[in-house]
């Protein structure tokens, strides 16, 4: 087809080295380009197609459009990796679920902290009735 007929197309700014901005026109057919990156389900980012563990996270990501990233993603369950690029909105729900988990861990890690904590109280208050410690403990 020519570009001037109604064939869909992306339009990409790029800015070159030397300061100069160009903007590049893809054309498409509809069916995804050879050697593209494969694009996950947009709500499911975190999810890992290979062992569908929910702990994929990023580990570069930069932007790469107006709304465009390029994230590179990894599951640290089965080491499955990936690179794509997700329009913000997929990007942005991955990152709502990126902070959930971060706010489950801190939430698991302070439960630990305290049971942690009651465990030494209640092992030293046991000494202390027990007559075990003595000045040369300290």
């Amino acid at each position: 087809m020519s570009p001037g007929s109604d064939q869909p197309n992306a339009v990409r700014r790029v800015v070159l080295p030397s300061g100069k901005t160009i903007e590049v026109v893809y054309f498409t057919d509809g069916a995804p380009e050879r050697g593209a990156p494969a694009q996950s389900s947009p709500a499911l980012l975190h999810h890992c197609p290979q062992c569908a563990s929910e702990l994929v996270y990023p580990t570069a990501w930069e932007e790469a459009g107006e709304d465009l990233w390029s994230l590179k993603l990894r599951c640290p369950n089965c080491e499955w990796r990936s690179q794509g690029s997700y329009d913000r909105a997929t990007v942005e729900r991955l990152d709502e679920e990126l902070d959930r988990g971060a706010h489950a861990v801190v939430t698991d890690l302070k439960a630990l902290m305290r049971a942690n904590m009651e465990a030494e109280i209640d092992s030293f208050v046991s000494a202390l009735d027990a007559d075990d410690i003595w000045p040369i403990d300290f």
